[in-house]
């Protein structure tokens, strides 16, 4: 799977993580709204997490191998 596609991945499953949040923990406005932060902050971590492993082994930073030609 390429990165835009995992990073789809990612979006969908914070949209279906969000409105279950908003369906189920229904308990005030206050702690309605902590829950749906913890949620997208939980998720855009976990992407960021993903995608700065993701790049760091497309190109290695230390020692990086090169190709016959060059």
């Amino acid at each position: 799977m390429g990165f835009f596609v995992t990073s789809l991945i990612f979006l969908l499953v914070g949209v279906i993580a969000a409105i279950f949040v908003r369906l189920c923990c229904n308990r005030g406005p206050s702690t309605n709204l902590l829950h749906l932060t913890l949620v997208i902050t939980a998720i855009i971590c976990c992407w960021m997490m993903w995608a700065i492993v993701y790049l760091a082994q497309l190109k290695p930073l230390i020692v990086p191998i090169l190709n016959e030609g060059d």
